[in-house]
């Protein structure tokens, strides 16, 4: 396969796994980083990443809004739930397993 189709395949790839993310608004960020140790804001400052490096202008926010489909706030205020005391042990534990 040679490079163009590669990058082309890749975008596509990226864009359903956000498109995914997006109509799965039950899926809480917290079990995303247990189950997989990134969640859409992870997504988001590596898009950020990339776009500075070359030589977009991008902040934070606006990388945010391009992966959640929509301002953050208003994603939060929609589809966010306080997490349970049980995702919290698990993310704990996630966490001090890396140590």
């Amino acid at each position: 396969m040679d490079k163009d189709t590669q990058t082309v395949l890749e975008a596509a790839a990226f864009r359903r796994l956000v498109s995914h993310l997006q109509k799965n608004t039950d899926v809480q960020n917290i079990d995303l980083m247990i189950l997989a140790d990134f969640c859409r804001n992870c997504l988001a400052k590596w898009y950020m990443a990339e776009a500075v490096e070359q030589g977009v202008t991008m902040d934070y926010e606006q990388a945010r809004e391009i992966i959640y489909g929509m301002p953050y706030k208003e994603w939060k205020d929609k589809f966010q739930t306080e997490a349970t005391p049980e995702q919290l042990a698990a993310f704990d534990r996630k966490q001090q397993a890396k140590l």
